[in-house]
């Protein structure tokens, strides 16, 4: 078939960086800002590492406290901490970052890490097509909150967001969709199972969108 080469390659970039990407790709270093339930002044401002897998959350702060949220129930962005106490997503940052409400606290993760010397953790964060393409298999940053999501309702902020459709190869119960991205021009490829989004990755080779 027609998608068949293209789906071998797809398949075999997922597996060659099957490992690095569960291990470092959906990892970046960000800036979380801490601020106690009810007040506007933040305890805490420094590096901190933030990692998606699957669509659980893992917040890492500098200090060494850890938050890891795992999804629940059908509301995409509703979560259970570490501690079984439930913990929401909130977009009131757009491309800029993610704010995180749990029980005590909310943490405004910020991919922005240039005021402490470090460049951004978002790959897609204000780049441009001249910016060098990331390397295969390396997880899209400003979709991450969409990993876990279902197909249908995510397809929509897909497109908000300024990605375009090209294409789709089923593989058994998995399917490979292709989308374009509308600032830098770059592949991404989507694999769906179960009808949720598992992973969202850079395809590398803008030819797996027929550019």
């Amino acid at each position: 078939m027609k998608y068949s080469n293209t789906l071998f390659a797809v398949t075999l970039t997922i597996s060659s960086f099957g490992v690095a990407i569960s291990a470092k790709a959906d990892t970046v270093t960000a800036r979380c800002d801490v601020y106690p339930k009810g007040e506007d002044r933040a305890t805490s401002s420094d590096l901190c590492t933030f990692s998606q897998r699957q669509g659980a959350v893992g917040i890492q702060l500098k200090n060494g406290k850890r938050y890891d949220l795992v999804p629940v129930g059908e509301q995409p962005g509703t979560y259970r901490d570490q501690n079984g106490t439930t913990a929401y997503r909130q977009s009131g940052l757009g491309t800029k970052g993610q704010i995180y409400r749990l029980a005590t606290e909310s943490i405004y993760v910020y991919w922005d890490t240039a005021p402490y010397g470090q460049s951004s953790g978002n790959p897609t964060g204000g780049g441009s097509a001249a910016d060098s393409q990331p390397a295969a298999g390396t997880t899209v940053s400003r979709l991450s909150d969409l990993v876990g999501v279902r197909a249908g309702q995510a397809e929509n902020t897909l497109k908000q967001r300024g990605y375009s459709f090209v294409k789709a190869s089923p593989s058994g119960n998995s399917v490979y969709s292709q989308w374009l991205e509308g600032k830098t021009n770059y592949c991404v490829t989507i694999l769906t199972e179960e009808g949720r989004y598992q992973s969202i990755v850079y395809a590398g080779n803008s030819a797996d969108c027929d550019q």
